[in-house]
């Protein structure tokens, strides 16, 4: 089941450039980084009361993220939910007719497994499901 807000995702050209605004002006703190090479993006997450601003920077020109850039600049690019039952969520989707990106999970950041549902249904809102390793 859906257990809350897991994070809001947003496309950053560089992680260099944004990185400080987050930290610095907004006393995020350091975030962790890593890249996630099956999504070809580089990540900054910054924790906030247990919700997460995720920074996403291509790794690659041919990367969703790097697309999402290319047709509508930087900016928010998806909300995430946290889930124990990510295979239970994208059935129940599936169920109720909503149009997956993913139809299995895939690697994403912090070792979780995640999945897309598309925006053409879901009110134009790319929405990400994640399970965290100790959910599996």
């Amino acid at each position: 089941m859906i257990q809350q807000i897991d994070h809001i995702g947003i496309a950053v050209k560089s992680l260099d450039a944004t990185v400080p605004y987050y930290r610095d002006a907004l006393g995020l703190g350091e975030p962790h980084i890593e890249e996630v090479a099956s999504q070809k993006v580089r990540v900054a997450m910054f924790d906030v009361a247990g919700v997460h601003i995720e920074l996403l920077e291509p790794t690659s020109p041919d990367s969703a993220i790097a697309k999402a850039i290319e047709k509508k600049g930087e900016g928010l690019h998806h909300i995430a939910f946290k889930s124990n039952d990510i295979a239970g969520e994208l059935k129940n989707a599936a169920d109720h007719g909503i149009r997956l990106i993913n139809e299995t999970p895939v690697p994403g950041a912090h070792n979780t497994q995640v999945a897309f549902l598309h925006p053409k249904s879901t009110f134009s809102v790319l929405t990400e499901l994640c399970q965290h390793p100790e959910s599996c």
